[in-house]
């Protein structure tokens, strides 16, 4: 029972982690990745779909992002949704493919971009920590059950916490590269 706890409190703090991984690549950092668009939505035929389905996005150098459409129909929905998007990036055609001009990042906008890394990641540290809390009442509910010893409970507490203590350091790991990633000019 100890270990199935366990187990699902690990799952969850992993799941944690990559959702903080995935919102820290969209993020623009002076460079061009084609992650960045992966929360764009093209109204494809009716229908809203990400822009990775209706396109293919490369970066042949490391300021520009390269989107070819699949069908040359969509350049102007994908240009309308890149435009509504919070990128604030301007699209510019040639009728068979959009360039996405990254911009230079200036020293301040790397300042706002750090602050909302250590954000993000602060609010995953209280994600891991709920979990923490949310595992140790279940152990500690089958205390009250009766099925489970004292040391058994603190057994179980210590393992939880080293968990957890193992994914805060994960977590300002990721942080750490991606300030750095920021900050390099």
């Amino acid at each position: 029972m100890i270990k199935e706890i366990i187990s699902k409190a690990e799952e969850k703090m992993k799941k944690s982690i990559s959702v903080l991984k995935s919102d820290l690549s969209t993020m623009k950092a002076g460079r061009a990745n084609p992650t960045m668009l992966d929360r764009i939505e093209v109204e494809y035929y009716g229908s809203m779909c990400p822009l990775s389905q209706v396109a293919n996005i490369s970066a042949p150098e490391p300021r520009i992002l390269l989107i070819q459409p699949w069908e040359k129909s969509t350049i102007k929905d994908i240009e309308k949704a890149i435009l509504k998007s919070d990128l604030g990036l301007t699209p510019s055609s040639d009728g068979i493919v959009i360039r996405l001009v990254i911009p230079e990042l200036t020293e301040e906008t790397r300042k706002i971009l750090v602050k909302n890394v250590k954000k993000a990641g602060e609010e995953t540290k209280v994600a891991v920590r709920a979990i923490r809390r949310d595992a140790n009442d279940k152990v500690k509910s089958l205390k009250k059950d009766g099925d489970l010893s004292e040391d058994e409970i603190k057994k179980a507490e210590e393992n939880i916490q080293k968990k957890t203590d193992a994914f805060i350091k994960e977590i300002d790991n990721i942080i750490v590269a991606k300030e750095k990633e920021i900050m390099s000019v």
